[in-house]
């Protein structure tokens, strides 16, 4: 089990919106367990906007410049919208056990949407790319 499960959801965003968060517990999991505390508690355009500027703070407060993707972030909370309104899931531990893809392939999942790999794009990095494969509202 990785380690921010000793957290609760509660503590978990109290910790990354104050940017306290301990940058080893934030594996891709914590990531999509993150989006998944926003999107159900404020909904996708708001969950965007604090997702998008705590990921910001939190790569410029452990000097991993280039690591913050705005287009992947983008695609990140779509995607976990998405996937949020097919399931039934009361906690994120469901929700990734009944989604466990989202953990093993987002890479895959995003290239249904992105002809390019827009983790390495200097473009995607800085701003908003839209889909060019198919649409996040099909």
């Amino acid at each position: 089990m990785e380690r921010h499960w000793k957290i609760s959801d509660e503590e978990f965003e109290e910790q990354f919106t104050s940017n306290k968060f301990r940058p080893l517990w934030f594996t891709h999991e914590a990531h999509l367990r993150l989006a998944w505390i926003y999107v159900t508690k404020y909904g996708k355009q708001i969950a965007f906007e604090k997702y998008s500027k705590q990921l910001q703070d939190f790569a410029n407060k452990y000097n991993v410049d280039g690591k913050y993707n705005t287009t992947v972030t983008f695609a990140s909370i779509q995607i976990m919208n998405a996937y949020i309104q097919k399931s039934d899931a009361y906690d994120f531990q469901d929700f990734i056990n009944e989604f466990s893809e989202l953990k093993t392939n987002f890479k895959e999942i995003i290239s249904n949407y992105y002809s390019t790999d827009v983790f390495t794009s200097i473009e995607a990095k800085q701003n908003i790319l839209q889909p060019d494969l198919k649409s996040f509202h099909e």
